[in-house]
């Protein structure tokens, strides 16, 4: 595979090309304590849970093309209480290996309608929304952050769901893809 189609993947990187890893991560962990802090006046705490990176599906990939689909990582996601219309505010932040193999980073936040299947806290629940993010990605935009804003679904229990995100096709290079998270309740 050639560097240009290595480079193009379509989980878009860009790492701060000149910081260390850390410096990166405190960036990141800023913007996401940022965005909680705006969003936080209006509603209460409710759910903090761990976020396991494990898979992205490239959809319509060309033949012969080698996309990393083991999206190993690990984040944060910090549910606020859900609003009386049933929407659940949510900041997020995780890094990962991306479809080229090289570490990715993301924070931001979104939201949420919650479609219940049964008593409320202990039911089976299906969430739909969005998540807008600051996102880096080694080799792409010059090493800095770029915005994204991406549909999400959420699948299972308070304790344990799986989220999927719809990436589409952004550029006549790159391949939509599906990513899972597994989404693990913690209080």
């Amino acid at each position: 595979m050639d560097t240009t189609r290595r480079s193009t993947g379509n989980h878009a990187t860009s790492a701060f090309n000149a910081a260390p890893a850390s410096s990166r991560l405190r960036r990141l962990a800023v913007v996401a304590a940022a965005f909680a802090a705006m969003n936080a006046a209006p509603v209460q705490a409710d759910q903090w849970s761990l976020l396991v990176n494990g898979k992205a599906w490239h959809l319509e990939k060309p033949a012969g093309t080698d996309y990393n689909e083991k999206n190993w990582g690990a984040g944060i996601q910090y549910d606020f209480k859900m609003t009386d219309s049933k929407w659940i505010p949510f900041v997020t932040a995780s890094g990962f290996k991306d479809s080229n193999k090289n570490p990715s980073y993301y924070a931001g936040g979104g939201a949420l309608r919650r479609f219940s299947f049964g008593e409320e806290k202990t039911s089976v629940h299906l969430d739909a929304g969005v998540v807008a993010f600051l996102m880096t990605r080694k080799d792409y935009k010059d090493g800095k952050p770029f915005p994204g804003l991406l549909p999400v679904v959420s699948f299972g229990t308070d304790r344990v769901a799986l989220n999927i995100t719809y990436v589409p096709k952004v550029d006549p290079k790159m391949v939509p893809i599906l990513f899972f998270q597994l989404k693990i309740g913690l209080n």
